[in-house]
């Protein structure tokens, strides 16, 4: 039996990807392993968003290339899209698949098997593979690019589910270089996301992860993300759903009020990306900081203190000293449960690659350190708010005496107490309450433990 392993670096969208590739070759009989195990092939599914996730990307891939018994390592996602070159030039038995033939690598154990039962090897049939014309048409003998092809049932690497609804991104942000991968908006059906949403309630998932490149460009019915939202908490009755993140220009306030079900998980995040009004409009996003403003107050109107997670680039191109004081206020004043900070690396192929004013990088390193002790103080804060208060936890993998698990805003919980009776409960929900944890990295904002309390499904 060949081991597989599929390793995933960036956004939600690619863990969804992921986990379709995953589930595809273990239908076909695979053996799904982590990617600290010994595999015989590897999938890396990439990111290009910063320079550290490529360079983490091709550090992997070394030492995937470099493991026992020479295993294959196929490369797909954003980076390999926009420089499959530069990984070519990568030590071992390497394959790059381009986005436009990802969605083929579902198809790719089937083809293997059939192959190496003519007597191919691994790497054989995947170089033949890899080397076959793809087509969008109806055709069988090709290989499909529908990007909507991702339709895991069973999540190998995940308790919770995902479900893709759109690709690509209109937008024109000039630092992002995912648009250049990904192409434009595109979005899938209302009524196949319906059917998908229930299928995975049916199988007994307790929670879904609404993903895309941009879940607010989603357009389907002549409606947009908050028409898919109404029919799903029409039609899901057990099922939590999870939106990942959500463009700030693009938040109405019908999403916001649908928000508000006890289904939708009190967890939001916006990439605000800036502070400073003069900073958003030079990179080409389209919304104010006052904007920010209302739409946070707004989603912590509908929801009990909900956790609202925000996406920085400290030191952009032109931030002055006043820019990033003015991004430090704004972070400060609306108390966000964490801060996700990058420091700005310029992306080839985006307007900001070659412009001039650069902040240099000890200013920009400053910068991005005090947003991040920023963070840790109010994350440690919204940890403290919700101590000894009952949360729903998901429950994710066993450890050595506790469950790990996820709350439905968004805390990494310890669950001590799981009855021995209760062995099989991956995937369903548990009622916890939240105890402080000062030895267990409580005040590092990275977990909290919780006492097991009861059942509920």
């Amino acid at each position: 039996m060949l081991r597989t392993a599929v390793y995933t670096l960036g956004c939600k969208l690619n863990q969804c990807e992921s986990e379709a590739l995953a589930d595809a070759f273990s239908a076909n009989g695979y053996q799904i392993v982590t990617h600290s195990d010994y595999a015989d092939l590897y999938i890396v599914n990439t990111c290009t968003v910063t320079t550290k996730a490529e360079q983490k990307a091709r550090r992997m891939i070394r030492k995937f290339a470099s493991a026992q018994n020479a295993p294959l390592v196929i490369i797909t996602g954003c980076y390999a899209e926009m420089d499959p070159d530069d990984l070519k030039k990568l030590p071992g038995s390497i394959i790059v698949v381009p986005l436009i033939r990802k969605p083929a690598i579902l198809q790719l154990p089937k083809l293997i098997k059939i192959q190496m039962e003519t007597g191919m090897t691994l790497t054989e049939a995947v170089t033949q593979w890899a080397a076959e014309p793809v087509s969008s048409d109806a055709d069988d003998t090709l290989q499909p690019v529908n990007p909507f092809s991702y339709k895991a049932v069973t999540f190998q690497y995940h308790a919770r589910a995902f479900l893709k609804i759109e690709d690509g991104c209109d937008n024109a942000c000039s630092y992002c270089r995912v648009t250049l991968a990904r192409g434009k908006a595109v979005s899938l059906n209302r009524d196949e996301a319906v059917k998908r949403a229930l299928d995975l309630e049916m199988r007994g998932y307790r929670e879904i992860v609404i993903t895309g490149v941009n879940i607010t460009a989603y357009r389907s019915h002549g409606e947009g993300l908050e028409g898919l939202l109404r029919v799903l908490l029409e039609k899901l009755s057990t099922v939590r759903i999870r939106l990942s993140s959500l463009e700030p220009d693009m938040i109405t306030d019908e999403l916001i009020t649908l928000c508000g079900h006890p289904l939708v998980q009190p967890h939001f995040h916006i990439p605000v990306q800036s502070g400073s009004d003069r900073i958003i409009r030079s990179v080409n996003r389209n919304y104010t900081s006052r904007d920010i403003g209302r739409t946070v107050s707004k989603l912590r109107a509908v929801k009990d203190d909900p956790f609202i997670a925000a996406d920085i680039i400290a030191g952009l191109p032109m931030e002055q000293d006043a820019d990033a004081e003015e991004t430090f206020a704004l972070m400060k004043a609306l108390d966000f449960s964490q801060i996700h900070v990058f420091p700005f690396s310029p992306r080839p192929g985006t307007d900001l690659y070659d412009v001039g004013n650069r902040v240099p990088e000890y200013i920009r390193d400053k910068r991005a350190a005090e947003l991040r002790e920023l963070s840790i103080q109010q994350h440690a804060a919204y940890l403290e708010r919700w101590n000894g208060k009952v949360v729903d936890v998901l429950l994710e993998q066993e450890k050595s005496g506790y469950w790990t698990g996820l709350s439905g805003n968004y805390l990494h919980l310890r669950i001590r107490g799981v009855p021995e009776t209760e062995q099989a409960v991956r995937g369903r929900v548990c009622r916890a309450l939240m105890e402080m944890d000062r030895d267990g990295g409580f005040y590092s904002g990275k977990s909290a433990a919780a006492s097991f309390v009861d059942f509920f499904d």
